[in-house]
């Protein structure tokens, strides 16, 4: 018989348990794999540190033939797995942005941020931002430099991206910038987010049908963020107050916001792009919903012909560089 110290205390499927005596056991988002060169997609990769004395650090990628004479996007990447699991190095994330940095040849920098219990949010916001920083940093002639950014980005075509917990860091951001000396030095054009994780307490969409799965994705969020507001804190819920007014100061000129049918956060993503058109927003707004798959799918199935459909319009979004703007929005279904 187990002693009562071994014994789950919470089980947070199927990310984590924590167990009687304190201690945690990740289940999910635990394999890493190395960087360097990537056979299938000639993309080269290396790990690097941002900051040595928190050991906020990143993956960065890029092309393995590349020029120094043309200048490439630049996408600040940040993983999902609910802000408690995963990393850069989960091999499902690295291949993932192997194939996007292939498809849309650009450079990729995604950013190890700490996890939840270990670091109490707003850690991994904070280290987000921190990356943005250094990345800005780059401008000037002075400091911690990498070369693939010094040399290879263009930094008028930068953009933030993410999937789920990835996807909600990239809104924060985007919203600080603009009140922000960064966004002096730091022009962000874009921002996909990929089945962002947004919540709140009163349930809408597919949550309406969906109990059990509503009450697991409450549980997640009440244990990375246990304060007395809730599933309504404003880190995952931003429409708290019915209100949109703060998505006009959000430092971009677009949004592309992807969604899946079948994911328990479907409903968040197509408020937000509502909420967004009907924001003030002066940039132009698109949203695309795939059929028949859930949350995360070209995460975990990166061959199959919806994932591929995917990073091919994230590699088109992130190409379109300062093209004149001829939609307010634009909304499309994919199956």
């Amino acid at each position: 018989m187990k002693s009562n110290a071994s014994e789950v205390a919470l089980d947070l499927f199927p990310y984590l348990k924590v167990y009687k005596n304190g201690t945690l056991e990740r289940i999910a988002g635990v394999e890493v794999l190395p960087p360097g060169l990537d056979p299938e997609t000639n993309v080269l990769s290396k790990d690097i540190v941002i900051v040595p004395e928190t050991g906020v650090s990143a993956r960065i990628y890029r092309p393995n033939l590349i020029s120094e004479d043309r200048k490439l996007p630049l996408v600040v990447y940040f993983h999902g797995g609910a802000f408690c699991v995963a990393s850069p190095a989960f091999p499902p994330y690295h291949t993932s942005l192997n194939k996007l940095v292939a498809e849309a040849n650009i450079i990729a920098l995604s950013v190890d941020y700490r996890l939840v219990p270990e670091h109490p949010l707003p850690t991994a916001y904070e280290d987000s931002w921190v990356a943005l920083q250094w990345i800005a940093s780059h401008k000037d002639e002075d400091g911690n430099q990498e070369a693939w950014i010094k040399d290879y980005v263009g930094f008028e075509q930068v953009f933030l991206a993410g999937d789920s917990a990835g996807g909600n860091i990239a809104h924060h951001l985007a919203l600080r910038i603009k009140e922000s000396n960064l966004g002096q030095k730091l022009k962000i054009l874009g921002i996909g987010m990929i089945h962002p994780y947004f919540w709140g307490t009163s349930p809408i969409g597919p949550e309406l049908n969906d109990r059990s799965r509503k009450e697991l994705v409450d549980k997640w969020w009440l244990y990375v963020c246990p304060t007395d507001k809730g599933c309504d804190d404003p880190l995952i819920n931003p429409f708290v107050d019915g209100e949109s007014a703060d998505l006009a100061g959000l430092a971009c000129d677009r949004i592309l916001i992807i969604v899946a049918e079948k994911d328990i956060l479907k409903g968040r993503g197509w408020l937000y792009y509502d909420k967004l058109v009907k924001s003030g927003w002066k940039g132009k707004a698109e949203i695309m919903e795939t059929e028949g798959e859930d949350h995360v799918f070209h995460i975990f199935n990166p061959d199959c012909d919806n994932a591929n459909r995917l990073t091919k319009r994230l590699a088109s979004f992130f190409n379109q560089g300062k093209l004149p703007f001829q939609l307010k929005c634009q909304s499309e279904v994919l199956g």
